[in-house]
């Protein structure tokens, strides 16, 4: 037997290498060799050779398409979840985080009624990526089921929870809505409060997550919530939503979802369960987590005569008041990983948009239009004062009408908005196996994009006859005569710019992590950052007039209005308090 002569073959080399003698072998019973009794039997192999015999009980590659729809399937050795089983309850918190804040929004100014023609458009910031990405988490959950590729649960198990999830969210958020009849950002409903895109990404993002971040990768959880992220972000951007929208959206997406999978937990207890989750808890806290939070702080600007560049152009009493924007609640959104060494000490990073929106963008549209109003009513003074033959304001503004024909201020951007880089040391204390205490030391760079206010003006231009004589720069002699039609024009200039310039930041913060499954984590933070900007404001009113009125120049700058932009810098430090959750991978 082959087996024999290869034990008596180790036991000859053995013996040579230790260098036994003969004397040895003599006094050595015999040799007595067991042969095991082998029984041929039918094992299962696994479909995937590359996986582990555990794991393939309950895997279905090589299975091809699925479109078992109706068919109930269950794999052997998967433990059935048990109601409330896996209820993580965080989407109350979040819920709760936009009810809170969303009184701010009462401050709000909002040119509801069109009261300046052609100037509600808000911001040309439009995108409608927002109505399709609230559809990925089924889509992708949906488009992996049919490949074949197992999830948690069989095709009736899925679509019931899914179903059930789907019909609490819209119970809960039409309920609100037309309950709490909030005004949109853009006054066209009011049925603001919560947002319908938001929750519904976050229900398809949160079976995404139980169907295969828990059982297979915990990438698919991050491309889920990632994308569910995103489609909120892209509803205030869109000045669809508010903050508090979007947060309580967001909560009751979640919350809808854990319902839904747990009364169909109730109702199929063991059947229909392909895989359970994944097991194992990592001692190390090495992580990836998307967030989302509001940041509290710095929330205004002053810009006054001392903060003019060209302030040698002006007399100190032309800007007694000061030019005052101030923010509503900035949106936080970021990308956060850290490597840990050991369950203590490691480096990473953050990436973070901030996005901060004026209030009362449509007190600049009227400032706009009486700023053509009070130029007007200038060259009326201007002209009665020097023309040899005065007119009345009746007859002016027939002489003058047609100048602007149209007149239309559009809202570019209405957020300032901060995208920041950091790295730095991130700590970690272990409270216990699920719960654990964070805080970080970060320093980047930070870079705004401005808020632009543009306008745009059309119509005819006016020319008049204009002597001006001066003697030791001052005026001695000045008449104005003949108002006449000239050419047609079109044009469009920066009515507002608000931006800062790059600069070094600072940050830190303290977090409790929840590990709630073996590679998913819940974490609450309170995040600080400080950074040291220099605003620029250029605020340019009267540019129409150096076409409109050409001629005129000269004597507006008599009059002490110069034509030229009022450009303000100002250096500010910045602090913010960002207060928020994320949801994290451990890796």
């Amino acid at each position: 037997m082959k087996k024999s002569r290869f034990v008596l073959s180790v036991i000859i080399a053995l013996m040579t290498v230790t260098g036994a003698n003969a004397e040895n072998y003599q006094s050595m019973e015999p040799l007595k060799l067991i042969t095991p009794e082998m029984n041929p039997e039918l094992v299962a192999l696994p479909a995937n050779p590359f996986e582990s015999q555990e794991a393939s009980t309950v895997t279905s590659y090589g299975q091809g398409m699925d479109f078992r729809f109706f068919k109930q399937v269950t794999n052997p050795d998967v433990k059935p979840y048990k109601f409330m089983d896996d209820l993580t309850f965080v989407g109350i918190p979040i819920f709760a985080a936009g009810w809170i804040i969303k009184g701010e929004k009462a401050s709000f100014r909002q040119d509801y009624n069109n009261t300046h023609t052609n100037t509600r458009l808000i911001t040309n910031f439009k995108t409608g990526i927002d109505d399709y990405t609230q559809f990925f988490g089924p889509v992708m959950t949906a488009g992996l089921k049919l490949g074949g590729y197992e999830g948690r649960s069989d095709w009736p198990r899925l679509l019931t929870s899914s179903l059930l999830s789907y019909a609490i969210m819209a119970g809960f958020v039409n309920g609100i809505k037309y309950t709490a009849s909030e005004m949109r950002p853009d006054g066209s409903t009011a049925n603001s409060w919560p947002s319908g895109h938001t929750a519904t990404s976050f229900v398809g993002a949160t079976i995404l997550h139980k169907e295969y971040g828990l059982t297979r990768s915990p990438w698919f959880s991050v491309a889920g919530y990632g994308v569910a992220t995103a489609t909120g972000v892209m509803r205030i951007l869109n000045n669809r939503h508010w903050i508090s929208d979007v947060l309580s959206g967001a909560g009751i997406g979640i919350m809808s979802t854990e319902l839904g999978y747990a009364i169909g937990d109730l109702l199929f207890k063991g059947k229909g369960l392909l895989r359970n989750d994944l097991e194992g808890f990592s001692e190390n806290p090495s992580y990836f987590a998307i967030s989302m939070g509001m940041s509290l702080g710095s929330k205004s600007l002053d810009f006054g005569y001392k903060d003019l560049e060209n302030a040698e152009d002006f007399v100190d009493d032309e800007l007694d008041e000061k030019i005052n924007i101030d923010f509503h609640t900035a949106t936080s959104v970021d990308a956060e990983g850290a490597y840990f060494f050991n369950k203590y000490i490691g480096i990473g990073g953050r990436l973070r948009v901030r996005a901060m929106t004026a209030k009362s963008w449509s007190d600049f549209v009227g400032d706009a239009i009486n700023d053509r109003a009070d130029a007007t009513q200038f060259i009326f003074d201007m002209y009665n004062a020097y023309s040899p033959t005065p007119v009345t304001e009746q007859e002016l503004q027939a002489k003058m009408s047609g100048m602007v024909t149209e007149e239309e201020i559009t809202v570019e951007s209405d957020h300032l908005t901060e995208f920041s880089a950091n790295v730095g040391l991130f700590l970690n204390l272990p409270l216990s196996k699920r719960f654990s205490l964070g805080t970080k030391f970060l320093i980047g760079r930070t870079m705004t994009q401005e808020l632009d206010i543009n306008a745009h003006y059309k119509g005819t231009t006016k020319a008049m006859d204009t002597h001006i004589e001066f003697d030791n720069n001052e005026l001695t002699d000045l008449q104005l005569s003949n108002i006449r039609d000239g050419s047609a024009y079109d044009m469009e200039w920066d009515y507002l710019t608000l931006g800062g310039n790059n600069s070094t930041t600072y940050g830190t913060g303290l977090s409790l992590t929840y590990k709630y499954k073996s590679n998913f984590m819940w974490k609450v933070f309170v995040d600080y950052d400080y950074s040291k900007k220099t605003f620029t404001l250029t605020y340019d009113p009267l540019r129409f007039l150096k076409v409109t009125t050409p001629d005129l120049g000269s004597v507006f700058e008599i009059g002490g209005i110069p034509l030229d932009a009022y450009v303000f810098k100002r250096e500010k430090e910045m602090h913010y308090i960002t207060i928020g959750g994320s949801f994290a991978v451990n890796f």
